[in-house]
Order: structure tokens, then C-alpha cells, then sequence
């Protein structure tokens, strides 16, 4: 159910009136331009209608699938009290028609005219402006274009943005800054959770400093799909499904309530719940609109999620990336982004994959090209004749995994193969006419069948598709991808490599070892490279019909000739969206799955985010008292050590009919190519081409199996919420009543004894060194997501206020509690600390002491000593997913500064938005080449007055042994400049409002 605002109508109308004053959205704006035109009166129209209706918001019942706006009945006795506020909203619209007049760019405000007659709306022309520039820019930069040209206010946005954007071809070489305000916000619960817990601890902060607490609302339209909670506790069950969600709601009730709290305290935020699906599949398959229609305004999808995976979005032509939940939540308050204008890799396809080949097999292909070209930070933008062979899901499949390949997009324009999707997924034919009338007219669509204006990107790349051959990814990796054929070569090379990304140094004599066990009274055995999960999931495949029904025909043909998966290996099934459920069960392909036991477990992201729920007790005692490499094969996009299961220290990613394959051949020590998967009841060798279906057959059965309907009964049916859901109960007050005692949501420390003078810019004198890392530190390593191990500070603190350790839950789900997510900050099992000196585990060096502790103790002690902290890191420190905990928590542990090879995109805009300095090596330098043990103290010469500090300027760092080096800080912009004097984004942001 899509749970939406009430409130009091006299407080809702109040805090419209305040939202809405002219100086939050037009402060110093429109001051050149007096005349008024047609068009221009069309802009005073829309901010009346916009204003006038959103006065009224909260009366509003109903809400329509393409809207986050309601249906108004208005009640005789509110008449009055509506009467009673005219005047403020008559006065306000007067100020907004005059400015609305004003606007830079009125001139282009152009008439969409409906084929029949009438209008779709206006929309800000990018052929109006008459610039040749313009034509041969990439489709993606002409959705940045379009929003500066259409929210610029010479204050936020100004003239001379939009300038640099139609210059892109000269300006985006030189790192220019520009703003952007994206059209909306997508959370998911793991990171909806800390979002909403800052907006109401905000408020709180609002109401201390004596400001209009109803200026923390959102501003643009905010979905939230919690699907990151499901744990795989129960498989291989017809009940596992229901089991599974019983187990979801018991551990996670006050979360989910506090969630439904927040979809009915701030304003448009809608909340889809548990069991719906996965947030990119529900996004594309539902909530993506293409094209906004608000008030007559006609304007392009885009959006930012706090989930790195946003970007699968791209693959319906809308402009999507991942962003931190501090920078998220700014977005939603109505602050523009900013941003360094990017660079675009053109991406050229031709060809068509050859038989047999998977959009699986494609993605980690392109991964790999990618991440070797090097596109961290930049767009990439896909074109050429092979587009027409990819499906909307084979492109959806390549855009999901740009995190993985560094992108901040995977994009691919709209054309002929998106509106045959949008009519496939249930919009309307009137809706998808709206759409595509207007991308034309704004020449935001390509047309295959018409000549190409040729565009213009930074660099370019070629991938004939009949090159790419069947393919996994593993075993630490998304990158390290390896050919089908080369499978077995490389896991043996796995085994004799020293420890690192590809090797685990098992000694030679021990590489045959056999741990020999019962499961449930049947004889069993595992070894090296055993196979113990596996796991069809994740939005990446699971999104995509012709993988998971290739997966069914791979498990029918292996039920036919009598293989059966070993019961021992813990196989799930964990659609995207319902619509999964309904063609697997229309193909009659579901009861093959099950006879292997990939039955449904639940719909969210399971074992990819690390919530593959425990092994049978007799699988891990197996695997630990032996030290067997186990593997765990997936469909997932991440396999980071110990992030899918601790006892995994082999992951691969694949596609669902591989990961079928090897669980029927119990191991990922085989040669596909020469070795049998297991025998048929004929006694005969099964091969894997005996199991593998032809491109032909999946295609039929997409073809028979994938019906437009089942789209629209599944997104019928969520808005009806279920059972669980719909019983919560929770306050209808607009400020959060913290509760002391609560292990999940807890009132952060983030704004206590804030002021309104900002604290200045400050270096770092004397600080220890925290943690020496190497490279590819991953947000998993710094805040992991998943189970919270029994001996950890965590585990403690759960322990000592009457938690029980079957209660721990993950956590990805205590992200509301700052507790214990400080306790959990570097307290993956599998980090590397230098340090240590080769151990491995959360724990660190106490260099005054030499003692070795828990990495949040040796904090803890040196913030009660009042020493400031650093952390060492190699190359790509925060890589992963997207994670602001992964900033909150080291700032929590008094973190000052990060100084690193290179950062993650994502990661080094959270440290900055939580006040942490972020610093480079100059190039060819690290903490090895300078000789640094992390034993030093250091100190980081940066100036006391922001003004003398500038984006990118060199900084001396020095330590107390006499060594002295040069480094970058990495301020890239002056508004991240602004965050840091204000001790972070948020307390900028809250300055700003009681300001305006």
C-alpha cells in the first residue's frame, strides 16, 4: 500500500505557505527580464496551480499511478479555515507570477500539441534555442541541459551553467562545476531508514534553533521500496515465502513502523512494502515515469537513489545514478546537486549474440571493458546498430551494473524498443503518446529508421556482440571475469596464488583435501571449490525474462534426463517483482525450479546484499573445522569478500541458468566443455550442453510466457499492501518521540549543541593512524551490511540491553541506530589492515599502547585521550555500493581525514558531506613508496579560513618522525568547500532553511 500525508489542516496549510515562501526558491532570482509573453504567462499559471494545490495537499485521498499528487475532496467544515489563509496564498502568488515572469529562458516555453487536437503541455524547447551545439550532444548531457534550462533562477541555477552545459564538448575536459536538480529521489529501506531518521532529526534541530520545523519536507517526489530487509531463512519450500516475510516483519516491526510513520509525517514520500519486489525492478517496471506532466510542465525523468544500483534506470532512458544518503536527502530539500559536468564514453554495439549466449554473459563483458577504459566518474552512452537486438532488459541488465564498471551512468536512449516496454509494463497508450511526442520534440529520442546526426563523446568504445562468449565473474570480484572454457584453469590458479583477489595460497597437499560429514543422517562431502550456495537473485537478472525462464529450461532439462541438485547446498529463488512468479508459473517452469529446490523464498535482494541467510550447522562446521574454500554461485552484481556469506570465500556472479548449472554440478571445479555435470538415470554422462537451451527456446518461451497483464495485477495489487503492513499502527505526529531504550531507531548525535555560526574549516595536527589499508577497501569492508558477528562490539552492545543473539538481525537493518552502527564500522571479518601485520579481521593497532583491539575500542580510546584519527588507503578506498554509513560511522569514531590513491565517486562526496577531509597521494606515490608504517602521527596543514582553501589544491602533510609529503584534497567543488565550513551537508543545509 502507498501510504501517503495526514495531517491537521491548519498545520498543513501553514507549513505549504512556509515550504513554499518565495525566497527557498527564487531568492535573488529573475531580476533581468520584464516582458511577458504568452509563454510566460503559462509559467505564472503553472506556479499558481502549483502553489494552490500543493496549500492543499494534505487533504488530498487517492493516489493515481503516475502521481505522487492526490485527488482533493475538500469537507464543508474546511471551508473556512481555507477562507481564513487566501490572503497568504493570493499574496504568494502574486510575488511567484511576478518572478515566473522573469524567468531567463521564457522564450523557449513551447506548445506540445496533442495529435487530435489540444495540448500534452509546455516544455522548455532545446530546439528553440536555435544552437547548433546542442545537435551533437550526447543524449544524456541534453537531460542536464534541459533541467538547468528549466530551473534556472540566476541563483541556484544560473545562465551561465546552462552555458557550460551547451559547451560540454570544451568545458567538460576542464572539470566544470554545475548544479542539478533531479526530478526525484528513490530510496530503499536499508538506506531509507538513516534518511528518514536525519529528516526528523533535523526537525528536531529546526525546533531547537527556533525555526518552521515544516521546512524539512520534501520538495520533490520521494519513493521508497523496502525490499533490502528479507533474509533467506527458510528454501526449498512451497511455504517459504510466507515463512520468510513472518520472519521479516518479527525482527523488522518498529523499522517498518517507523517508515510508515515517516510516508504520513513528511510530505511526498510514498512507501511500497515489504514483498513487493526489488526497488530497480519496481522502478522500472512501475514507478519510472520517462517524462514528468506537473501543472501543464512537461519535463524529463531523472533521478537519484541512495542505492548504487539506481542507474539500472538508465536502461529505460531515464537519467539515474547512486548517490550518498546525506546528499540524497539535501536533493529532497530542494538544494541542487553539484556536481563536476562529465565526461561521455560513447559506447558503440553492433552485431547480435551469438546462441546461447546470456545479457549476463554481455554485462560482464562490458564490466570489464569498461573498468579497464576507465570511466570513473563519467557517463557512458550507448549507441550502434546492435542496440535493436537488445531488449529493454538486456539494456536495463548492462546499466544496473555501472557501479561495477565505475560509471556514474550506463544510459541508453529512448527509441522504439522503450515504448514497446512502456506498453508491455501497463502504461497507458496515451501516457506512452505524451512520452513520446515530447522526447521528439525536444530531440531526446532516437529514431533508428532516420539518419543519425552524428554526436560528439569524450572517447569511444566498440563491442561487436558476437564476440562475447559464455562468461562468470569471481572469485572476489565483479570484474575479474572469466570465459566459461577457462573456468577450471582458473580456479586451480586460484588455489596456488598467493592470497589477493585471485588466490587463496592453499597448500599443494591440502588442495585435494575431502571433508567427509552427514547431513541429516545422509552421507555428504565437500571440497575446495564446493558449491554450498546457490542463489538466483538480485535486480541485475532477475529483472530480465529470457535469464530466469532460461533458468527454469535448464532445470526442466535436468529433471527430464534425472539430475537433482545435492540437498546440501542452499538454493533460493528471489524475484524482482510478482511479475517473475506469474510468467515462471504461465511457462510451467516454476516446478522444474522447485524439484531442485529453487523455490520463491521472497521478493527483495537476498543473498546479493549478504542476506543469504545461516548454513545448515552440519554444512559450516564442515567448511570451518576443514578450512574449505566453499564457493557460492549467484546472479547477483556484487561478490566482495564476505560480503554474500562469511563462510563463502569463493564468490562468482552469473546468470540464473549457470547458476543452475553449477548447483547441479556441486562445484565450480569443472570444465564444462569436458566433464560431466552428473549422470542421467540412464547411466548415461550428462553434459552441459545436454541442459543448456538454445536462444530460440528462450525466446519462445518469453514470447508465450510474458504478458502485459500480469504487469498490471501486480502493481494493482501493491497498492494494496498486505496484511502485515496494513496492521501497523503508528503516531500521526509530525515530530518523532525518540525512544531511548530502542536498538533500531535512535536520535543521532549528528546536531547537538549546533549553532548557527558554522564551525570553519580545521586541519588535523598529531593524529594516529586508525587503520592502513590496501587497495579496493569497499564499503562493505568500512560499514558491512550483513550479520552481526557474535564476539563484536556490536554483538556486545545488542547483548547488554537484552537483545538475544537470534535477534541480532543484520546490520544493513540497525542502520537507524547510531549505536550500533559506529560499533560495526570496520568490523568486517575479512579486512586487511596493515597493522596487523597479515592477520585478518576488525581489529587494529592501538599505537600508543601497541595493543591490539577491536577497531571501535581503539577509537573510542583515542577520542577519551583526545587524539584525532586518519585512516590509510590504497587505490578505489569506498568502492561498492552505495553506503553513507560508511561515512557517518568513521566520523562517529572521530575520523578526520581519509588519505587515499583514490576514492570512489559516491564515497568521497559522503566523507565530504560528513565533514571528513578526503586527501590523494600525488601520482605514483602511496604509504608504502613514503615509507609510512602507520605508526606516525600526522598532521595536515590546511588553512583555518575556508575562503584560502580551493577545489583540488595541494595540501602538506607531516608526520611526527620527520617525513613530510604533498597531497590533493579532494574539495572538488566550492559548494563541498561550503559543506565542510559548516561541519557537513546537513548542518549546511539547516543554516540554509532558517536563513531563507
Amino acid at each position: 500500500m502507498y501510504v501517503t500525508a495526514s495531517s491537521s489542516p491548519s498545520s498543513s496549510l501553514l507549513r505549504a505557505a512556509s515550504a513554499y515562501s518565495p525566497t527557498l526558491f527564487f531568492r535573488s532570482s529573475f531580476r533581468n527580464l520584464t516582458s511577458t509573453n504568452q509563454a510566460s504567462l503559462s509559467v505564472i499559471n503553472h506556479h499558481r496551480r502549483s502553489l494552490t494545490s500543493t496549500a492543499v495537499r494534505s487533504f488530498h485521498c487517492s493516489v493515481p499511478r503516475w502521481s505522487h499528487r492526490l485527488d482533493w475532496r475538500s469537507p464543508l467544515n474546511l471551508r473556512s479555515e481555507i477562507r481564513a489563509f487566501n490572503p497568504i496564498i493570493e499574496q504568494l502568488q502574486r510575488k511567484f507570477a511576478t518572478m515566473a515572469a522573469e524567468h531567463p529562458f521564457k522564450a523557449v516555453l513551447t506548445s506540445l500539441p496533442k495529435p487530435g487536437g489540444g495540448e500534452f503541455g509546455k516544455f522548455y524547447s532545446l530546439p528553440a534555442l536555435n544552437d547548433p551545439r546542442i545537435d551533437k550532444l550526447p543524449y544524456s548531457i541534453r537531460i542536464l541541459l534541459e533541467s538547468a534550462i528549466r530551473n534556472c533562477d540566476n541563483f541556484q541555477v544560473k545562465k551561465e551553467d546552462v552555458e557550460k552545459i551547451i559547451d560540454w564538448e570544451n568545458t567538460a575536459p576542464k572539470q566544470v562545476e554545475i548544479p542539478f536538480k533531479p526530478a526525484r529521489v528513490l530510496l530503499q529501506d536499508f538506506t531509507g531508514v538513516p534518511a528518514v531518521v536525519d529528516l526528523a532529526c533535523m526537525r528536531d534541530a529546526m525546533h531547537k534553533l527556533g525555526s518552521d520545523t515544516s521546512k524539512i519536507n520534501p520538495l520533490v517526489p520521494v519513493d521508497l521500496v523496502i525490499d533490502h530487509s528479507v533474509q533467506v531463512d527458510v528454501t526449498r519450500s512451497e511455504n517459504a515465502v510466507q515463512a520468510n516475510m513472518e520472519l521479516e516483519f518479527q525482527r523488522n516491526k518498529e523499522r517498518f513502523s517507523f517508515l510508515k510513520w515517516g510516508s504520513s509525517a513528511f510530505r511526498n514520500m510514498l512507501v511500497v512494502p515489504p514483498g513487493s519486489g526489488i526497488v530497480h525492478q519496481v522502478n522500472l517496471e512501475y514507478l519510472g515515469r520517462l517524462v514528468f506532466n506537473t501543472d501543464g510542465i512537461l519535463y524529463p525523468d531523472s533521478v537519484v537513489g541512495t542505492d548504487s544500483h539506481t542507474t539500472m534506470i538508465d536502461g529505460l532512458g531515464v537519467a539515474g545514478w547512486g548517490v550518498g544518503g546525506i546528499e540524497a536527502e539535501a536533493a529532497m530539500l530542494g538544494q541542487p546537486m553539484s556536481m563536476v559536468l562529465p565526461g561521455v564514453v560513447g559506447f558503440q554495439l553492433s552485431g547480435k549474440l551469438r546462441n546461447g549466449v546470456t545479457a549476463t554473459d554481455l554485462v560482464l563483458t562490458v564490466t570489464q571493458m569498461l573498468r579497464k577504459h576507465g570511466v570513473v566518474g563519467k557517463f557512458v552512452e550507448f549507441y550502434g546498430d546492435g542496440m535493436g537486438e537488445l531488449s529493454l532488459a538486456d539494456r536495463a541488465t548492462i546499466a544496473n551494473m555501472s557501479p561495477e564498471y565505475g560509471a556514474t551512468m550506463g544510459f541508453f536512449p529512448v527509441d522504439h524498443v522503450t515504448l514497446q516496454y512502456l506498453k508491455l509494463t501497463g502504461r497507458s497508450d496515451e501516457t506512452v503518446a505524451m512520452i513520446e511526442s515530447y522526447l521528439r520534440a525536444n530531440n531526446m529520442f532516437v529514431d533508428y529508421d532516420e539518419p543519425q546526426q552524428e554526436r560528439v563523446y569524450s572517447s569511444y568504445l566498440e563491442l561487436n556482440l558476437a564476440e562475447v562468449e559464455p562468461c562468470i565473474s569471481g572469485p572476489k570480484r565483479p570484474h575479474d571475469r572469466v570465459p566459461l572454457r577457462e573456468m577450471k584453469a582458473d580456479w586451480n590458479s586460484c588455489l596456488n596464488n598467493k592470497v589477493g583477489f585471485k588466490g587463496f595460497a592453499v597448500p599443494k597437499e591440502a588442495q585435494g583435501k575431502v571433508a567427509k560429514f552427514s547431513f541429516h543422517g545422509q552421507p555428504a562431502e565437500l571440497k575446495h571449490g564446493s558449491v554450498v550456495i546457490a542463489a538466483i537473485t538480485s535486480c541485475t537478472n532477475t529483472s530480465n525474462p529470457s535469464v530466469m525462464l532460461g533458468a527454469g529450461l535448464v532445470a526442466k532439462k535436468a529433471c527430464e534426463l534425472g539430475l537433482q541438485v545435492k540437498p546440501w547446498i542452499k538454493t533460493s529463488l528471489a524475484p524482482g517483482s510478482g511479475v517473475v512468479t506469474k510468467y515462471l508459473l504461465q511457462s510451467g517452469l516454476q516446478e522444474y525450479l522447485n524439484k531442485q529446490g529453487f523455490h520463491i523464498v521472497g521478493y527483495g535482494c537476498t543473498t546479493c546484499i549478504g542476506n543469504s541467510g545461516d548454513l545448515d550447522e552440519s554444512v559450516a562446521s564442515a567448511i570451518s573445522e576443514n578450512d574449505i574454500i566453499a564457493a557460492a554461485v549467484l546472479s547477483g552484481n556484487r561478490n566482495f569478500e564476505g560480503r554474500v556469506h562469511a563462510l563463502t570465500r569463493a564468490n562468482y556472479l552469473a546468470s540464473p541458468p549457470l547458476v543452475v548449472a553449477y548447483a547441479l554440478a556441486g562445484t565450480v571445479d569443472i570444465n564444462f566443455d569436458k566433464e560431466p555435470i552428473g549422470t542421467g538415470k540412464d547411466g548415461k554422462s550428462v553434459y552441459f550442453k545436454d541442459i543448456w537451451p538454445s536462444t530460440e527456446e528462450v525466446a519462445e518461451a518469453v514470447q508465450s510466457s510474458v504478458l502485459p497483464n500480469m504487469f498490471k495485477s501486480t502493481y494493482e495489487a501493491i497498492t494494496k499492501g498486505n496484511p502485515m503492513w496494513n496492521q501497523l499502527s503508528v503516531p500521526s505526529s509530525t515530530m518523532y518521540s525518540w525512544d531511548p531504550h530502542s536498538t533500531y531507531i535512535h536520535e543521532p548525535p549528528y546536531f547537538k549543541n549546533m549553532t548557527m555560526e558554522p564551525p570553519g574549516a580545521h586541519g588535523v595536527k598529531d593524529a594516529y593512524c586508525l587503520l592502513n589499508f590496501g587497495d579496493s577497501i569497499t564499503t562493505d569492508h568500512i560499514s558491512p551490511a550483513g550479520s552481526i558477528h557474535k564476539d563484536s562490539p556490536a554483538a556486545k552492545f545488542l547483548l547488554n540491553r537484552g537483545v538475544e543473539r537470534k535477534d541480532f538481525n543484520s546490520y544493513g537493518s540497525r542502520r537507524g541506530n547510531d549505536e550500533v552502527m559506529a560499533r560495526g564500522t570496520f568490523a568486517n571479518i575479512r579486512l586487511v589492515n596493515k597493522l596487523l601485520n597479515g592477520e585478518v579481521g576488525p581489529k587494529t593497532i592501538h599505537v600508543p599502547t601497541g595493543e591490539k583491539l577491536y577497531v571501535f575500542d581503539a577509537a573510542m580510546r583515542y577520542k577519551d585521550a583526545g587524539h584525532d584519527t586518519i585512516v590509510l588507503a590504497g587505490a578505489e578506498y569506498g568502492s561498492g555500493s552505495s553506503r553513507d554509513w560508511a561515512a557517518k560511522g568513521p566520523m562517529l569514531l572521530g575520523v578526520k581525514a581519509v588519505i587515499a590513491k583514490s576514492f570512489e565517486r559516491i564515497h568521497r562526496s559522503n566523507l565530504v558531506g560528513m565533514g571528513i577531509i578526503p586527501l590523494c597521494f600525488k601520482s605514483g606515490e602511496d604509504a608504502d613508496t613514503l615509507g609510512l608504517t602507520g605508526h606516525e602521527r600526522y598532521t595536515i596543514d590546511l588553512p583555518r579560513k575556508i575562503d584560502e582553501i580551493r577545489p583540488g589544491q595541494d595540501v602538506t602533510v607531516t608526520t611526527d618522525n620527520g617525513k613530510s609529503f604533498t597531497c590533493t584534497v579532494r574539495f572538488d567543488t566550492e559548494v563541498e568547500l561550503a559543506y565542510f565550513n559548516n561541519g557537513g551537508i546537513l548542518p549546511y543545509v539547516i543554516r540554509n532553511l532558517i536563513k531563507q
